[in-house]
């Protein structure tokens, strides 16, 4: 018999994740308007954000360790309560003389309660579902938040023009309540784990015994993160430096323009992950070689364009149906390597290895930024230099994987042997 997948405690998680991510977005949003109004700089809310990645990026393997722990319900309530707390007393004290320095402290508080809870969603997911349904539940957490991501900007914008700052920042207070009380009913089992010595001692004993499992017991996790890493550095870089670079820059069109791209995209993501939930029974192991060959695919013809002597907005439909396509091969991708991930790792390490996964994804994501701004500016009136070559290499990476996979998915059948 198939077992269901909007389970009590999985349909509560997704509610609340649903809440805590419109509240996240419409205050990012909020935010980063004020600062931008009151500076007349975007680069300081850049700056400001940036720094605030650092300690998700320090903390999540504590977060992890915290997942593996404590009892993680309790934790989802407690770090979204602290964050409606932190944005509510933030709310309260924000005036005109202080609002930089309220709101990068603020950022940096989310920043610290984000390292703690990514990896507890994370982990959560694998104890609350079985076999297929953990890959078809990642892709509904990944819908949702694509989802929250096309929605909530445009009804934080409209709030804030209408409203002002602190209301958005009130209503955010509420989503995050909201969140904390659909956690209070999420009913899951807890076993306490026997700590011997201090909290040093836990930490290290807890992040070697972690890193023995994904390096030596279980390598192929580590490849994975390797290969999930390598495809977050060339599809990031090129999304998030390349596409507002082509569209504004090198094709001049307006903000309008970019902002359909943008929707696009976000568009792109949502049918990549109906594509994982549809494709989790069905989609091999071994096929994800071909599917990251696919994504380097797509690459090629944005490169292509530009040596072509066509108009404008030809170069614009193609580059814009290039992302998407990339977009929705990454979500499908991502999907699935998280969903492998979670299911070849014990109950009492899924948090600490999910902390290594989002943690390899931070780091990776704004070094590839860096990298492709400088390409793109150093290859400004020549495009096709940066873009070409990249899904060339893509191509070849995922071609090379293929023995990888093919191994993975025969380890995968003895073990259901």
């Amino acid at each position: 018999m198939t077992e269901k997948l909007f389970t009590k405690n999985f349909t509560l998680l997704i509610l609340g994740q649903l809440t805590s991510l419109f509240g996240n977005f419409i205050l990012k949003l909020a935010l980063s308007m004020y600062v931008l109004e009151a500076t007349g700089s975007a680069a300081i809310f850049a700056g400001i954000l940036s720094a605030a990645t650092i300690p998700t990026i320090l903390l999540s393997p504590l977060g992890g360790i915290l997942a593996d722990r404590a009892d993680r319900r309790n934790v989802m309530v407690a770090l979204d309560v602290l964050t409606g707390v932190s944005v509510l007393c933030a709310a309260l004290f924000i005036s005109e003389n202080n609002a930089i320095a309220v709101i990068s402290t603020l950022l940096i508080i989310l920043s610290i309660l984000g390292a703690f809870e990514t990896p507890t969603v994370q982990a959560c997911i694998p104890t609350m579902l079985q076999g297929d349904n953990i890959m078809k539940g990642n892709a509904v957490v990944n819908q949702v938040a694509s989802l929250s991501y096309l929605i909530a900007p445009m009804l934080g914008g409209v709030l804030y023009a209408m409203l002002g700052l602190k209301p958005v920042m009130y209503a955010s207070v509420v989503c995050f309540f909201i969140t904390a009380l659909f956690e209070c009913f999420i009913k899951l089992s807890y076993q306490r784990i026997q700590n011997q010595g201090g909290v040093l001692q836990i930490v290290k004993q807890d992040f070697l015994s972690s890193m023995q499992y994904i390096t030596k017991e279980q390598t192929s996790i580590s490849k994975m993160l390797l290969l999930t890493a390598l495809s977050r550095f060339f599809v990031m870089g090129i999304t998030i430096v390349g596409l507002p670079f082509l569209v504004r820059t090198v094709l001049g069109f307006n903000p309008k323009y970019y902002g359909a791209a943008e929707s696009a995209l976000a568009v792109a993501t949502i049918l990549g992950s109906i594509a994982a939930g549809v494709l989790a029974e069905k989609l091999k192991i071994h096929k994800l070689s071909v599917l990251l060959a696919t994504l380097g695919i797509f690459i090629i013809p944005a490169g292509i364009v530009f040596l072509l002597p066509v108009n404008v907005i030809i170069k614009y439909g193609v580059t814009v149906v290039s992302f998407c396509g990339m977009q929705a091969i990454i979500s499908i991708f991502s999907i699935f390597a998280v969903s492998i991930i979670q299911q070849r790792t014990p109950n009492h390490l899924i948090g600490k290895v999910m902390a290594y996964t989002s943690t390899v994804t931070l780091c990776v994501q704004p070094i590839g930024q860096i990298v492709y701004g400088f390409l793109f500016d150093r290859f400004y009136s020549a495009v096709y230099f940066v873009l070409i070559p990249t899904g060339i290499i893509v191509c070849i990476v995922g071609l090379s994987a293929m023995s990888f996979f093919k191994n993975m998915e025969r380890e995968q059948q003895e073990v259901s042997a």
